[in-house]
């Protein structure tokens, strides 16, 4: 599905998705990252909460001595050093389940290849997918505003197709971007494709080389990284008094909406759509209000000429009819739109409308003006959206 998605385009959607929803998704992602992280600060024994204070202390001043060692790695191997030599009894990695100890082996899917198994499977695959894409596919656009750079998302969304079927024929669960590694990857300087494989491949070998020293880093020493990521992470500029006091209240509202969904829901991709229909909502308001009619008669009174600007569509257009004077004006009325724009078929009709109700009372309507997409428009649907008996 998302192999058919990438080939479809679906990557080009990206492109309605509005600055306040993307400052949304960032945002609320550190919130999630900093939610999942307090369970393992609840009901622990008390080392924990110093082993925590004193990685984040590590991870904020090493970086002023040198950047050539990732802090985050010099925290998690001081804190292990520690717990380990001093034999302090707090929650490690070990505790969490065991780790693999050799590689894992190609095979099929051991469930029946029947159509009942598909139709199963089908909306959780489909809804698995366009989660997946979304949150790559965000992920890569908010690495190409850091980066100043431009990825393929449509190749993104084939790779990304192509490695969840090949991982599933080695036990492996789908997978898609992961934002948290993605922002400690670029904040830490890379730039490249590499830095993806060498994280894969040194997790590879960590995990079946070195499990057992692995299963002895400290809960509390990941804690301190993820804390870390999730302050790092948030976009602490768009919250601050002069940004909010300066930022127009429908994009406050837009990215609010997106926090609160994601938080409540903990589904990014719910979280995004309901922030993308809020954007397109008020959207549609502001630009309704932008439309305006001024109506210009004649010295001699037998013609009005109503000047039309704006861009006219569903929500602009319904109260287009509304703003001519049918009884009052004389008997030939012209309706200007150099400076209007035809944008559907809603628009069409109260241009119909208009021109009907002019019509009844015997006077004739011209309209002028019209653009060569507004023009093709009017043309091919004026007369044909109200049946006729």
């Amino acid at each position: 599905m998302e192999l058919v998605l990438g080939a479809l385009g679906v990557a080009r959607l990206m492109r309605f998705v509005p600055r306040s929803v993307m400052v949304g998704f960032v945002n609320a992602l550190a919130i999630l990252i900093f939610m999942a992280q307090v369970p393992e600060v609840r009901d622990v024994p008390w080392p924990v909460y110093p082993l925590v204070a004193a990685g984040l202390t590590l991870m904020v001043l090493f970086p002023r001595i040198t950047k050539a060692v990732p802090a985050p790695l010099v925290s998690i191997v001081t804190l292990t050093v520690i717990t380990v030599a001093a034999g302090i009894a707090v929650p490690t990695v070990g505790d969490k389940g065991a780790l693999p100890s050799s590689l894992p082996s190609p095979g099929l899917p051991d469930v029946p290849l029947t159509l009942d198994t598909l139709t199963l499977l089908a909306p959780y695959s489909l809804a698995f997918a366009l989660v997946g894409l979304m949150e790559s596919l965000m992920t890569a656009k908010l690495v190409d505003d850091i980066t100043d750079t431009h990825s393929g998302k449509t190749r993104e969304s084939v790779g990304q197709g192509i490695a969840n079927i090949v991982t599933g024929f080695f036990g492996g669960m789908g997978g898609c971007a992961m934002i948290g590694q993605t922002m400690i990857n670029v904040r830490s300087g890379a730039r490249t494709r590499l830095s993806t494989f060498l994280a894969g491949a040194f997790l590879m070998v960590l995990c079946v080389g070195f499990g057992p020293l692995v299963s002895d880093i400290p809960m509390a020493a990941l804690v301190a990284v993820m804390v870390l990521v999730a302050v790092g992470t948030f976009d602490w500029h768009s919250v601050a008094p002069a940004t909010l006091k300066r930022m127009p209240l429908g994009e406050t509202t837009v990215m609010l909406v997106t926090v609160a969904v994601v938080v409540s829901t903990h589904n990014l991709a719910i979280g995004v759509v309901a922030g993308s229909i809020t954007a397109m909502v008020i959207f549609a308001r502001r630009v309704a209000h932008l439309v305006n009619v001024s109506a210009v008669t004649d010295p001699d009174g037998g013609q009005v000429v109503y000047a039309v600007t704006g861009g006219l569509f569903f929500a602009s257009s319904n109260d287009l009819v509304y703003q001519f004077d049918y009884a009052g004006d004389p008997d030939r009325v012209t309706i200007d739109l150099t400076d209007a724009h035809v944008w559907d078929a809603s628009t069409v009709a109260a241009l119909d409308a208009v021109t009907t109700k002019y019509e009844k009372r015997g006077k004739t309507v011209e309209i002028v003006g019209l653009n060569e997409h507004s023009a093709r428009m009017h043309g091919t649907l004026s007369g044909e959206l109200t049946a006729t008996h």
